[in-house]
């Protein structure tokens, strides 16, 4: 009995000094916000009805798998067409060349290794990589904005509206989690170790050519600096090439799309396909779509004249790079504000603004880091408080279907 004893205590007393560890604490907020999110998505689930991926009421594996899940099911179980489909009209369809393979590819291992079926394994998969998220988001702020409000800024980051998806069957925590890491590590100037994280972003989600824009800011900066700030000759060929590198990087899947189907614009025809139902089918100019998106939502959506949504496009250009320079945002540091203008030049670029726009801006997590540094606990509880309804609120828009829904997540 004694021996038993003593051996509860040692343990009582590992888990004190655990707990006083910072990854300790990362973790129980990752895990209790896990515990929030799971509940509204079983009360979610409960009342949805049937659509096209399950019937009625979903148990929670089945129901984390839909929307995007099913395509990356598709592709682990049937990879790529070689023949892009058609629409009646001829042009290119929805397929799977949009979605790229090192998700599917890690769950088709997972399910190797333990027999999981596939939505099971897909979710932890995700889970997996959300934890590694959060725990790596908190290294990287706290050389910036210290410890406090780096454990605030990872609560923001577990509880905010599309957090949700670091337990669903999307590839965004498996490349958050690399996203992260690859900042750490530009921030570090580690640039041999960029290698083979860009490369393993390049094929969860598109970003090389984000990445590789952050990168070039980064080498032209250290070159300007270079007398305060030595940039040492090995350094500025490592970055550099780096930099090319990640160019490269996020042309080599659109190059893998066309090789593999013989049309050049495969990957980029497949992409449109998808805002074809908001505007029909265009050619991709740069550039263009969020004006184009804007005419969509003021004009034909709302009702309201086209130029309003010309305008709101200028302003809230305006509005982001203001906030750039806000004292919170530089405190984060010029490589994180590097990596956010580049990443909002890249969607103004190319992408098109519609409801999947929340979960397109997850990237921005940087942000949250300015969000935390406010140590008053009315406002550190009033904006949790905010997240959780923001993060109801987007699971009932975006992640329930209601009939022929027409806001995907």
């Amino acid at each position: 009995m004694r021996g038993r004893l003593a051996g509860l205590a040692l343990v009582a007393a590992r888990l004190a000094d655990a707990s006083r560890t910072w990854w300790f604490r990362v973790s129980v907020i990752f895990l209790a916000s896990r515990v929030v999110t799971t509940a509204m998505l079983l009360v979610l689930a409960s009342v949805q009805g049937p659509n096209p991926w399950t019937g009625a009421h979903p148990g929670y594996f089945d129901f984390a798998a839909i929307w995007d899940g099913r395509w990356y099911n598709i592709v682990s179980g049937w990879g790529y067409p070689a023949q892009l489909p058609l629409t009646s009209t001829g042009e290119v369809g929805q397929n799977t060349w949009a979605f790229l393979p090192a998700y599917p590819a890690l769950i088709n291992v997972i399910m190797f290794l333990t027999r999981l079926p596939w939505n099971v394994a897909a979710v932890f998969v995700s889970a997996g990589f959300g934890l590694g998220s959060a725990l790596l988001l908190y290294r990287l702020l706290r050389r910036r904005i210290g410890s406090s409000a780096s454990l605030f800024a990872v609560v923001l980051f577990c509880v905010a509206p599309v957090s949700p998806l670091m337990q669903l069957a999307y590839a965004e925590s498996m490349y958050t989690f690399f996203l992260i890491l690859g900042l750490d590590l530009l921030v570090r100037r580690r640039y041999g170790w960029l290698i083979p994280v860009i490369t393993v972003m390049a094929f969860t989600r598109p970003s090389g050519l984000a990445f590789a824009l952050a990168m070039g800011l980064h080498v032209i900066y250290r070159w300007v600096v270079r007398t305060r700030d030595p940039f040492p000759v090995g350094e500025r060929v490592a970055s550099v090439a780096v930099t090319i590198f990640s160019g490269l990087a996020g042309l080599a899947w659109p190059a893998i799309a066309a090789i593999a189907t013989g049309s050049l614009m495969a990957y980029t025809d497949t992409e449109l396909a998808w805002r074809a139902q908001y505007i029909g089918y265009t050619q991709l100019v740069p550039f263009s779509a969020w004006f184009q998106g804007a005419n969509w939502w003021f004009a034909t959506f709302l009702g309201l004249p086209s130029w309003l949504g010309q305008v709101a496009v200028v302003a809230l250009i305006a509005l982001f790079a203001v906030i750039l320079f806000v004292p919170a945002v530089k405190r984060l540091g010029v490589d994180l504000r590097f990596w956010l203008a580049s990443y909002a030049l890249y969607l103004l670029a190319f992408f098109f603004p519609q409801s999947s726009t929340f979960r397109v801006l997850l990237p921005m997590f940087p942000l949250l880091g300015a969000l935390a540094l406010p140590k008053n606990w009315v406002y550190r509880i009033a904006l949790v408080v905010m997240f959780l309804l923001a993060q109801w609120g987007w699971l009932l828009v975006c992640w329930g279907v209601d009939g022929a829904d027409w806001s995907p997540p």
